[in-house]
This record gives C-alpha cells, sequence and structure tokens, in this order.
C-alpha cells in the first residue's frame, strides 16, 4: 500500500510517517517504482507508535518500547518500569500545570479588568 493508505489505516499523517523513517523508528519501506509500499506490519507498528505517542511516552522511550514489544523474551517488568516512570513524569507535569492555572485564577482575580491601565497581571509579568 502506498503511504497514503498506511496513513489512513494507522492514523499517523504521512509527514509524521517520513520523519519516523527519517530518525530509524520506522524501516524504509521498499519501493514500487517511485512509491513507498507499506506493508500490514507496518501499518501495525505505525499504530504503536502513535499509541506510545498518545500516551506521553518521547521518541527514545518509544524506540525501547519498539525492541520489548519484537523481543518475546523481554520481561513484562521493564515495561511496567517505563510505564511507571512516564506516569510519574507526567503527575510531575500535572501539578506543574495546576500551579501555573492557580497562579493565573490569582492574579486574574486581582484585576479589575477595566478602562484603568494598571493591572497586576502586567506587573507580575514585568518582575
Amino acid at each position: 500500500m502506498n503511504i497514503g493508505v498506511a496513513s489512513d489505516a494507522s492514523g499517523v499523517s504521512q509527514r509524521m510517517i517520513r520523519h519516523y523513517e527519517k530518525i530509524g523508528l520506522v524501516p524504509a519501506p521498499p519501493r514500487r517504482g517511485s512509491y513507498r509500499d507499506y506493508s500490514d506490519a507496518d501499518v501495525h507498528r505505525l499504530r504503536f507508535i502513535a499509541n506510545a505517542r498518545d500516551l506521553g511516552f518521547p521518541i527514545e522511550e518509544i524506540r525501547t518500547l519498539l525492541g520489548l514489544w519484537s523481543d518475546r523474551a523481554r520481561s513484562s517488568a521493564e515495561v511496567k518500569a517505563l510505564a511507571q516512570s512516564r506516569a510519574a513524569e507526567l503527575g510531575r507535569k500535572v501539578r506543574a500545570l495546576e500551579a501555573m492555572r492557580r497562579s493565573l485564577t490569582e492574579l486574574a482575580q486581582s484585576c479589575h479588568g477595566d478602562d484603568r491601565p494598571d493591572c497586576p497581571i502586567i506587573e507580575h509579568l514585568a518582575e
């Protein structure tokens, strides 16, 4: 199948498929004339990558997960450790975002939001 069909079947844009090939996350498929010829296995791999990206895994961890996926002698403990580490990192990001949201809410509440030029939001940003 060509890249358009592989993109539709996997849910991964053509641009990202080319990027994944360029960085070696997906092997370049054989060519049929001037077209890349993707297999069902390629589409499955692209879906795996898309699912991992949706869960917040960075490229290097996806590379590791792909290696574990293809290693039938793998230990599930390795996969679990990666997932727990990613979940902990996402928890840290959630806490940081929540702190930012609280700060912005407090600043917005302290701003009159009228025709006057004084604004605690601008003052805070200028500190």
